[in-house]
């Protein structure tokens, strides 16, 4: 699984750091997503799907999807 990381929609919420730690971190300066890992390891996917739903501002999607 890969995920995307829209940081000009990120609002700085956390969900997703509280939710999937192995994967996704804040910046120290504004508090915005950071990208941890460019493939989500397999222990982490069912807490990185749970993250893509908690993410209030829509700022996270599968890169891997296809439509």
């Amino acid at each position: 699984m890969k995920v995307n990381a829209d940081r000009s929609v990120c609002i700085g919420a956390g969900m997703c750091v509280l939710t999937a730690p192995l994967v996704f971190d804040q910046d120290e300066d504004e508090g915005l997503v950071v990208l941890k890992v460019a493939e989500v390891p397999p222990e982490a996917e069912a807490a990185v799907a749970r993250a893509l739903t908690l993410c209030p501002s829509g700022a996270l999607t599968r890169a891997d999807q296809t439509p």
